[in-house]
């Protein structure tokens, strides 16, 4: 090859070295960048979400989740720096995600609720929550679902989904709670009397609350009975330990002071049918 040929090939090699080398560089560039941004989008998404104290789990995904979407920002940007034709590339991968989506509707509408749960908060790990026909101590809120301990010790796994579409009932939300009791007395006793009693046994139990001050008023006119409602106020950990005091106390005393409690009766009366002819 003589050195005028050589030249030819070298000014031909040159510009396609070059346009290449720039597209090559520039990808490695859109890569290294990307991954950086990465880096620090995912570093200030959680230290954000640590900081409005949001759940540990939703903090690490949320840092991933965020991680995840810009890294495969930049290798699509960084193969489209190759001539890839990145709009049908992105078509698939849509394509691809609603199939997943449909056939994970169910899932994914259990993981929505999950995140809802941990970023809004409508009870915490330890509260005693009642939802869809299921009460307990709350054990673990996961991403898809919620791990309850009931009463009676049985472990009841609540869809996260449910427990958004359904009622929540945070039993121990507040530091007070108050005691609803019914106390029945005859239509032959003393109304004050018995109120006057009640109120005694509210104020000598020491778990109740002087604040707010206990009610006790004629509730109904019942069929064999004038019921009084009992509404003390407790602190949200004694509820069902002067619930049961309460009830307890409240037999006896009224007892004790002559008043009666009385139960449902009925009085059957028989007539003897006239002889004939008389």
């Amino acid at each position: 090859m003589d050195a005028q040929t050589a030249q030819t090939v070298v000014d031909q090699i040159i510009p396609v070295l070059t346009s290449y080398g720039l597209q090559v560089l520039g990808a490695i560039g859109i890569l290294v960048a990307g991954r950086i941004v990465a880096g620090l989008a995912g570093g200030m998404i959680r230290r954000g979400l640590t900081r409005a104290k949001v759940d540990p789990s939703l903090v690490g995904f949320g840092g991933a989740f965020a991680k995840g979407a810009i890294i495969a920002f930049a290798v699509i940007a960084a193969l489209s720096k190759f001539g890839v034709q990145t709009t049908s590339f992105v078509a698939v991968i849509g394509a691809a995600g609603l199939a997943v989506g449909l056939a994970l509707q169910g899932s994914l509408s259990n993981f929505a609720a999950g995140v809802l749960i941990l970023l809004f908060r409508p009870f915490r790990v330890g509260d005693v929550v009642e939802s869809s026909g299921s009460r307990g101590k709350v054990l673990e809120i996961g991403i898809l679902a919620t791990t309850l301990a009931t009463q009676d010790n049985q472990k009841v796994i609540l869809p996260n989904g449910a427990l958004m579409n359904d009622k929540i009932v945070n039993v121990n939300a507040f530091p007070t709670r108050r005691v609803d009791l019914v106390a029945s007395i005859g239509y032959g006793d003393d109304i004050e009397q018995a109120r006057d009693v009640l109120h005694a046994v509210l104020a000598a139990h020491p778990k109740v609350l002087a604040d707010p001050v206990p009610l006790v008023e004629v509730l109904a006119m019942a069929d064999s009975s004038v019921d009084l409602a009992v509404r003390p106020w407790v602190e949200t950990a004694d509820y069902w330990p002067v619930y049961f005091d309460l009830n307890r106390s409240i037999k006896l005393e009224l007892e004790k002071n002559g008043l009666t409690i009385p139960f449902p009766q009925r009085d059957v009366h028989l007539f003897q049918p006239a002889a004939a002819g008389n």
